[in-house]
């Protein structure tokens, strides 16, 4: 026994390594997917026009002719590169959560490999889905309440940098509300909770997506029904997926099998 032990933790160890090798192997590919998408983004739009677009429903509130400022000396250089890396990320979220599903894809059955197309797609739609309803929604009900309800004495003349991290806050917020559905239905695939729980559960869920709303977003009351409405919406909709959606039992079953083998 004193002569096996040292070989079981030197295969644990190479079993370690093996894995932070391919853990490092599949980060370089998403970064470099990223990385290409912005070189092709930074060529051509070009990074001024691609904050431009992200500036219109901003400066669609403002007074005829008055601009958004920039305090900082190279502020107006590096917040259009900004915009333009979180548009290559977002444009290279596939290939990302890809790259993440094939690592963790060699410890997962058969059955749960299947779901990685469907998951990958819904998503990145789904995400996507989010950004929009932020961008063309959100965005034009929030800063048109804003430009009405502020005083005539008061000059709105909004910071770029302070409007990027705003901006970047809303989409995280809505494309994370948005795969509300997705959770949903792995949660009830897998047997972690079943339809009727969950069902039971939706007074809790509706008091919690208004807490989360009011966390994540402006201390506006728009801005926060504008979030909780759809997270609330959203979960119905996966309660209504997950109905069509059978718990595995075979997973149980195939571990068990797995234990077995082992010993």
């Amino acid at each position: 026994m004193s002569q096996e032990v040292p070989h079981e933790e030197e295969g644990q160890e190479d079993s370690f390594m093996s894995h932070l090798i391919e853990l490092r192997a599949r980060l370089i590919r998403a970064v470099l997917a990223v990385l290409v998408v912005f070189v092709a983004l930074f060529l051509y739009p070009g990074t001024a026009k691609i904050y431009d677009l992200l500036a219109r429903p901003m400066l669609a509130s403002l007074p005829e002719g008055t601009h958004m400022i920039a305090i900082g000396v190279i502020t107006p250089f590096m917040v259009p590169l900004k915009v333009t890396m979180m548009a290559a990320f977002v444009i290279a979220l596939p290939v990302v959560l890809w790259q993440a599903w094939a690592f963790v894809a060699p410890g997962l059955y058969k059955h749960e490999k299947r779901l990685a197309l469907p998951l990958i797609v819904s998503t990145t739609v789904l995400f996507l889905a989010g950004m929009a309803f932020c961008y063309f929604v959100v965005f034009h009900t929030i800063f048109h309440f804003i430009a009405h309800i502020a005083p005539n004495s008061i000059t709105t003349a909004p910071d770029i940098e302070a409007y990027l991290g705003f901006v970047m806050t809303m989409f995280l917020a809505f494309g994370i509300t948005f795969e509300v559905p997705v959770i949903v239905v792995l949660l009830v695939r897998f047997g972690v909770v079943d339809v009727k729980k969950l069902s039971s559960a939706r007074g809790y869920v509706v008091v919690g997506a208004f807490v989360i709303a009011a966390v994540v977003t402006p201390p506006d009351v728009v801005s926060q029904f504008l979030l909780a409405v759809p997270l609330c919406l959203l979960f119905e909709l996966g309660l209504i997926c997950a109905r069509m959606v059978q718990p595995n039992k075979n997973a149980m079953t195939d571990r068990e099998n797995a234990l077995v083998e082992k010993d």
